[in-house]
């Protein structure tokens, strides 16, 4: 049983490779950062693929890895110190199918990090508050006033924008 899991799981994966890698961009907004953390994804995923007890979960599961993989990449970069020999600056890649040129989500972009996440796996990934919660491990009522005062807070920037 567990090496059809494993098989499901490498299926699931190759099918669903542009999304991870989609979600992965919208965090770190770097090509090479994003498939570093997909691949890291992927190989925690394939090494710890016993832990999954409900193979239903398998995407909430699968999720929840990417996101904390995400969330280390940015971590590991804020703790990067720059010497004079590494002082060279990154020109950052747009890579054509996956920037997205729009005011609404640079100021997504701009939220707390936990708001942003929550507002990124609702409306781009697709998901259930209760995935939401068990990927962010929050409580779902929390999910849910995070949610929807994030979206209250897009109404009112935009709102003001549009009335000035």
């Amino acid at each position: 049983m567990k090496q059809t899991l494993y098989d499901r799981l490498a299926a699931y994966i190759i099918e669903n490779q542009n999304q991870f890698y989609r979600l992965a961009f919208s965090y770190v907004k770097n090509q090479d950062d994003a498939l570093d953390v997909v691949q890291n994804a992927v190989c925690k995923a394939l090494e710890n693929y016993e832990s999954l007890r409900d193979e239903a979960a398998l995407r909430t599961w699968f999720y929840k890895i990417l996101v904390n993989e995400s969330y280390a990449c940015l971590n590991a970069r804020k703790r990067m110190v720059l010497t004079e020999e590494s002082s060279c600056w990154e020109i950052p890649c747009e890579e054509s199918g996956y920037e997205i040129h729009d005011d609404l989500y640079e100021r997504i972009c701009r939220m707390e990090k936990d708001v942003q996440s929550i507002i990124k796996l609702r409306f781009f990934e697709e998901m259930t508050l209760n995935e939401i919660a068990g990927i962010l491990k929050m409580n779902l009522n929390t999910v849910k006033a995070k949610l929807y005062r994030g979206l209250k807070t897009l109404r009112v920037e935009i709102g003001e924008e549009r009335g000035a």
